[in-house]
């Protein structure tokens, strides 16, 4: 019987069920009784920069293809009697999966038969079926995939943004890869992947939702087969604190040209969430829409309703963007670079700031009520280190300062890449 960790809020008094199952998998659960859907994610700590990695068993490190993640992700829903997506309609259920930068899951969302599709979930991600004629025809479709987002005007932006930030890291390749990486790709490699990283001690599963908890676990005893942790360990390229190039364009048939103004801060080995929360009032506290920057742009035109920020950073990389539609993207380039100076003199306005905080903490305690925010947050939480329900403790305990030595110290002008997509 694996042991049970209920895991509190000490602001709110929310909390759920943490489990280290007999098998090696981390299993949250939140029983909301009331709500009429169930949410469901089964994840692996598996994304497009982990390209360079060994087990503890062996003696050097295996480099992969770039896009390798995304690609077993997309076998995975194929096997050798049906489609996933098949069964998953049986019951009525809606599913999906995803690769991002740093974690690979596979979900599902219902309002019945909930153990069904659990154990539909748990059965086929434990179930890799790779051949060469099913690895050659995906090549070609994730192919096509790759060349419409080189056409997406959003991803463009963003891309050439983090190639003029980061030297060496993995994180500026497309999560899908290139034509020529993903060529490289075959059965033996896809399933040398999925022994490595999806191994159970390497993922979890995390379910919210009008569910019962002993059932859950029941399903987990029946359906998952143990797994030795075998050490693994992943790495990455030493990466300079310097930027490649301050300034990349492009011209595109866009409706209004777009932008996204990136700051390359230190990355964060420890405290990740407190970093990355402060970090995160800092942006809104820039970016507010009361400011006198903000105004001044909005009435000028040069900025509109689009522009906004965000905290963008994981394993070894950790960054500010803004972002919007401007003609002028110089301009907002020149403003924001001046709000800082005259932030980091002047300091932050404490009323402002609490209004912010108070803000973001509402949000966050309103996501406690939600079935998929949940279920999301209690997966993110544990592949970035910390415990659920920590972001809304640890929000209710940053201050002006915190923010403050952050604008000062990390949103620095020669760590600043601006990448524009002009219209034709």
């Amino acid at each position: 019987m694996s042991d049970r960790e209920i895991i509190t809020s000490k602001r709110t008094g929310d909390s759920c069920i943490h489990v280290k199952h007999k098998s090696g998998l981390d299993v949250y659960i939140r029983e909301m009784p009331g709500f009429s859907t169930v949410y469901a994610l089964f994840g692996t700590k598996y994304g497009s920069v982990n390209t360079t990695f060994k087990l503890a068993a062996d003696k050097e490190y295996t480099e992969v293809p770039n896009g390798i993640a995304h690609f077993l992700e997309h076998k995975l829903f194929e096997n050798e009697d049906c489609g996933v997506f098949e069964l998953f309609a049986r019951t009525g259920a809606q599913c999906n999966a995803y690769t991002s930068f740093d974690k690979t899951c596979y979900l599902f969302s219902c309002t019945k038969d909930y153990t069904e599709n659990l154990r539909i979930l748990l059965d086929f991600v434990q179930k890799p079926y790779f051949t060469k004629e099913n690895v050659d025809k995906e090549q070609g479709i994730i192919g096509q995939e790759i060349r419409m987002t080189n056409d997406n005007p959003e991803w463009r932006v963003f891309f050439n943004m983090l190639r003029g930030m980061y030297h060496s890291h993995p994180i500026q390749i497309d999560i899908a890869g290139t034509e020529e990486s993903i060529a490289q790709i075959d059965a033996d490699l896809l399933y040398k992947c999925y022994d490595t990283f999806y191994n159970l001690n390497n993922m979890t599963l995390s379910i919210a939702g009008n569910i019962n908890a002993d059932e859950i676990l029941a399903i987990c005893d029946e359906m998952l087969r143990p797994c030795e942790d075998k050490g693994l360990e992943t790495v990455f390229p030493e990466e300079s604190d310097t930027i490649v190039e301050a300034d990349i364009r492009e011209k595109q048939s866009v409706g209004a040209s777009i932008f996204q103004l990136g700051y390359k801060c230190l990355p964060c080995s420890e405290d990740f969430l407190r970093k990355e929360l402060t970090a995160s009032l800092a942006v809104s506290y820039l970016t507010d829409a009361s400011s006198e920057m903000y105004n001044r742009l909005l009435t000028e035109g040069i900025i509109n309703a689009s522009f906004g920020g965000e905290v963008f950073a994981g394993d070894g990389y950790f960054s500010v963007i803004f972002s919007g539609e401007s003609e002028n993207p110089d301009a907002v380039r020149d403003a924001v670079a001046n709000e800082i100076k005259r932030i980091s003199a002047e300091g932050i306005d404490e009323k402002i700031f609490n209004r912010i905080k108070k803000a973001t903490y509402g949000d966050l305690v309103r996501q406690l009520c939600n079935v998929t925010a949940m279920a999301s947050a209690m997966i993110n939480s544990h592949m970035a280190g910390y415990k659920a329900f920590e972001v809304v403790d640890t929000v209710s305990e940053l201050t002006a300062e915190d923010a403050l030595a952050f604008i000062r110290n990390e949103l620095l002008a020669d760590k600043t890449v601006l990448s524009v997509i002009e219209k034709i």
